[in-house]
């Protein structure tokens, strides 16, 4: 690949909820896309990526079961409602969660190696010409959720991503200028 390819890889990377719901996307693609975020920078190598992959009527029982944690912690009704089937827009649905650590710092250094891994399957699923959305995970969820994919207690929900074959292309946003200071 030329460094050509992975800036337009980069760049051509949406997040994208327009998905075919009834589609579904081969396992094997699947484990290709989770497979490349074991490849991230990972301070100290703490392996601190946790992966539960939900497809079918499970997809259903993550929803049912974040809508009842936020109801437990006084979320709006209609938007304790929506969450319910929310999951079902997407053949694929995959919980990301970091590992604690030994210390505080470590704990924070194992959040930012798996958002680095996030970002590799997101370009890998880009690359398979598939859509992803990364969605961040209700607040108050976080145990009903590691709880429901086997995670440990301790682990820390980083995101929940919809993945699956497009319905339609999102256009780029615009994005501003990055201010760069050079010290010399």
């Amino acid at each position: 690949m030329t460094p050509e390819e992975l800036e337009t890889l980069i760049s051509a990377r949406r997040s994208n909820l327009l998905i075919d719901a009834s589609r579904e996307v081969d396992s094997a693609l699947v484990d290709r896309v989770v497979t490349s975020a074991q490849w991230a920078p990972n301070h100290k190598r703490t392996w601190p990526l946790r992966i539960a992959v939900i497809t079918g009527n499970s997809r259903r029982t993550l929803g049912d079961t974040i809508a009842d944690a936020m109801a437990i912690h006084g979320d709006d009704e209609m938007k304790v409602a929506k969450t319910r089937g929310k999951f079902m827009r997407s053949p694929v649905i995959i919980v990301v969660a970091a590992g604690e650590g030994t210390t505080q710092n470590e704990t924070e250094e194992n959040k930012y190696a798996v958002a680095a891994g996030v970002q590799n399957m997101l370009l890998m699923a880009e690359s398979f010409s598939l859509a992803a959305l990364w969605g961040s995970p209700a607040k108050g969820a976080n145990d009903a959720i590691t709880t429901l994919c086997s995670m440990e207690s301790t682990d820390h929900v980083m995101g929940i991503i919809y993945l699956g074959w497009p319905t339609q292309s999102v256009a780029a946003p615009l994005r501003p200028n990055i201010k760069i200071t050079r010290l010399t």
